[in-house]
C-alpha cells in the first residue's frame, strides 16, 4: 500500500448501521475515525431541536470551515486511513462541499422501511428531509458527475447478511486490505463518539459485531408516506451497490 493518506468519507442517513461501520473501521490498526463532524454546524445553522443539542454545540466545532480543515488535514494519530462518518442532511446550502474533492466519497444506503422503523423509535416527530434520502441521491449524482463514474455504494442489509464479503469488497474498491478486526470490536462507548451518543448509540454500545438482519412491522400513516417518498431515491442508489 502507498503511504499516502486515504480519507474515506462515508455518506449515510441516520439509523443506517453507520455507527457500527465506524466501529469496524476504528478497530483497524491503520485507521482513525471521526463521528458526524458537521453535526454541530448543522444544528447551529438550521436551528433544529435535536436530542442533546446543547451538549453537541458545547462539545463540537460549529464553524464548518474549521471542520473542513480538519477533514482534509493530517490524519489523526499519524495513521494512514481517516474514516469519516457523515450524514447527508447535515450538508446545508451554507456549507461548501469543495473539501470533498480531497477525499474518497462513498455511500451507505438502507431500505427506508428499516430506517424509519428505527428512527421513529428515537425521534417520533420529524420530516422526510431528516432522514436524508433525497440529499444522499443528490450528493451521489454530483460526485458521479465529478468523477465521471459512480462512486462506491454499499447496502446496510448486505453488510448485515455478509459482513466479511461486503466489507472485503468495499476494501477492495478502496485499494486497502481487508482486516478481520473489522468484524468484531469491544463493547462500550468510545472517546471518538459524538456528544449525542447517549441519545442514539445504546444498541451499538452493547454490540461486539454486526447483528443479523431482522424484520420490521409494516409502516402506516405518516411513516408510510415518508417511506414512499424516500423509496425512489433508495432504489436509484441500490442499482449501484457493491455486490459480493
Amino acid at each position: 500500500m502507498s503511504a499516502e493518506a486515504l480519507r474515506i468519507v462515508m455518506w449515510s442517513g441516520p439509523r443506517n448501521i453507520s455507527t457500527a461501520m465506524m466501529r469496524a473501521f476504528e478497530n483497524r490498526p491503520d485507521t482513525s475515525v471521526i463521528d458526524e463532524p458537521f453535526y454541530a454546524a448543522y444544528l447551529k445553522l438550521s436551528g433544529m431541536d435535536h436530542p442533546l443539542r446543547a451538549e453537541t454545540l458545547a462539545a463540537h466545532e460549529s464553524d464548518w470551515r474549521k471542520v473542513a480543515e480538519v477533514l482534509t488535514g493530517p490524519v489523526p494519530d499519524g495513521r494512514r486511513v481517516f474514516y469519516q462518518k457523515h450524514m447527508t442532511h447535515h450538508m446545508l446550502p451554507e456549507i461548501s462541499r469543495d473539501w470533498m474533492a480531497a477525499c474518497r466519497n462513498m455511500f451507505l444506503i438502507r431500505a427506508p422501511e428499516a430506517v424509519l422503523a428505527s428512527y421513529s423509535a428515537k425521534r417520533p416527530e420529524f420530516l422526510s428531509e431528516d432522514i436524508g434520502f433525497a440529499s444522499q441521491r443528490e450528493m451521489f449524482e454530483a460526485e458521479a458527475d465529478r468523477l465521471g463514474a459512480p462512486p462506491p455504494v454499499i447496502d446496510a442489509e448486505d453488510v448485515l447478511r455478509d459482513p466479511r464479503g461486503t466489507l472485503g469488497a468495499l476494501c477492495g474498491a478502496l485499494g486497502i486490505s481487508f482486516s478481520e478486526r473489522m468484524l468484531r470490536w469491544p463493547p462500550g462507548r468510545r472517546p471518538t463518539d459524538g456528544a449525542w451518543a447517549p441519545a442514539w448509540y445504546d444498541s451499538v454500545e452493547r454490540s461486539t459485531g454486526f447483528a443479523r438482519p431482522r424484520g420490521y412491522p409494516p409502516l402506516t400513516g405518516e411513516l408510510l408516506r415518508i417511506a414512499d417518498s424516500a423509496r425512489p431515491h433508495y432504489n436509484y442508489l441500490e442499482r449501484y451497490r457493491i455486490s459480493t
